[in-house]
């Protein structure tokens, strides 16, 4: 038995790590690899695997760094069953069919340049469309809590990681030759009390745990201050008479954004705003939110039960069409807009940003990680000017970072998770960038634990893990 790491290892991104036992390859996420150097060529890069030598692939949850590559892992041999919850299932076609379309997009886009510019040969998307669908025809759905055996001597067990609806921690009970070994791998881990989710579910003892560090070297801000300091910014943002941006990825933050204003309408005064979710993705996104009351915790249901619908928000516009969003552009002030993507990397908020960094009375609000490399890091890291579709744009809008909105769990909530496990067990941490991964291990030893940060190519012996 062996655990290899293969993918956010050293970074936030492009999860990827496998699993060997009794002759069987068992992946864990296959993540899309987002901002950083060169991450086009790094995505098109062979895998440092024989993509058909992989039996199953478990996946965590459907954020694009955890699942945006299986359709390239399809293209290149992979005939297995991707075992994911049903939410993760429902919620990963969206995300891998917009990415697909958005790879032909580019590449059409690129197909022009180069024919105007009389430059030879064609690029191509990293997978198309129907790649997509081949590998959304591999997905098979697993419940919460149920031991499933997903291939001979591999046992798993999802439980409830609290990060975005259906994402999941996953456990391992492996078995080979007599020797049965007990891992498991953390997912990403959301914060404890977030609205909508449950919280993060422990679990039974292991031998060995793989374990997210993405916040391990802070604390969020509180999740009430974090809302009080929201208020304060909208309220203030609409006496200085411009429009506030908020860029949000389409599963989890743009829900728990609509929940936020859902249940804070009238103290934050907004009636006197027109809200934009303008993201045919988080649009969609929304619609397998609201039919997983199941999944809820109890606050949430509470409302759904008390208004018939979440969140109540009379005055919300959902952007379907290029069209539309483009009209939210020649509206001068007075319009909160919610679009992708969260890293501005892509999507429709770069043209909003576009138009609106230059307005001092303008506001850019981010409520969510900002990867090396991406516009949205350049923008929080005070850049006074950034490029954005090869154009420099002057930033004079105000902004702000609201840390308390986040998915992710800070290094309390990763600490409380991993103390619920009984007996100590040996830590590697993935996921994270270096000072992160090295203060959350460097906390964990405080507290008694086995703790190392997972380098890309670290190859464990799992029968040594007890």
């Amino acid at each position: 038995m062996h655990l290899q790491f293969f993918g956010a290892a050293g970074e936030v991104t492009g999860s990827c790590h496998i699993v060997d036992v009794g002759g069987r390859r068992l992946l864990l996420d296959c993540g899309l690899i987002q901002g950083g150097a060169a991450p086009d060529e790094r995505n098109r890069a062979p895998f440092p695997f024989d993509a058909a030598g992989i039996d199953a692939v478990i996946l965590s949850h459907p954020h694009i760094d955890h699942c945006g590559r299986l359709p390239l892992l399809h293209r290149r041999g992979f005939r297995g069953v991707v075992y994911a919850t049903a939410a993760c299932r429902d919620l990963a076609r969206i995300l891998l069919m917009d990415g697909a379309a958005m790879q032909q997009r580019d590449a059409e886009r690129e197909n022009r340049r180069r024919a105007r510019d009389g430059r030879k040969g064609r690029a191509e998307p990293l997978y198309t469309e129907d790649d997509a669908e081949a590998a959304l025809g591999l997905f098979r759905s697993v419940d919460y809590g149920r031991a499933f055996e997903v291939l001979p001597g591999v046992e798993l067990t999802f439980r409830d990681a609290g990060h975005i609806l259906g994402s999941a921690s996953v456990w391992l009970r492996l078995s080979e030759g007599g020797l049965e070994r007990r891992i498991v791998f953390s997912g990403d881990l959301g914060q404890y009390d977030s609205p909508i989710l449950r919280d993060p579910e422990p679990g039974p003892a292991a031998d060995l745990v793989v374990m997210e560090s993405t916040y391990g070297d802070r604390l969020h801000k509180d999740r009430d201050a974090t809302l009080v300091e929201l208020g304060e910014i909208l309220l203030h943002a609409r006496s200085r008479g411009g429009n506030v941006l908020i860029p949000a990825f389409a599963v989890g933050r743009s829900q728990d954004l609509l929940y936020e204003f859902g249940t804070h309408f009238e103290a934050w005064d907004l009636a006197s705003w027109r809200i934009f979710l303008d993201s045919p993705m988080a649009i969609e996104a929304s619609q397998v939110y609201w039919r997983h009351p199941e999944l809820y915790d109890e606050e949430a249901r509470e409302l759904l039960g008390r208004t018939g619908d979440l969140p109540p928000l009379p005055n919300l516009a959902l952007c379907r069409t290029v069209e539309e969003s483009m009209a939210i552009n020649r509206i001068p002030g007075g319009a909160i807009v919610i679009a992708g993507s969260g890293m501005c990397t892509g999507g429709r908020i770069v043209q909003h940003l576009k138009h609106n960094l230059p307005r001092p009375e303008c506001d850019v609000v981010f409520t969510g990680f900002q990867a090396e490399g991406t516009l949205g890091r350049a923008i929080v890291n005070g850049r006074d000017e950034v490029r954005i579709l090869g154009t420099p744009v002057r930033v004079a809008a105000r902004v702000h970072t609201l840390g308390g909105f986040s998915a992710h769990g800070d290094r309390a909530d990763l600490r409380r998770w991993y103390a619920a496990l009984p007996g100590k067990p040996p830590v590697w941490l993935v996921h994270g960038e270096a000072s992160a991964s090295e203060a959350l291990r460097d906390a964990l030893r405080g507290d008694g634990a086995t703790a190392e940060v997972a380098a890309a190519g670290v190859r464990l012996d799992l029968g040594a893990a007890a």
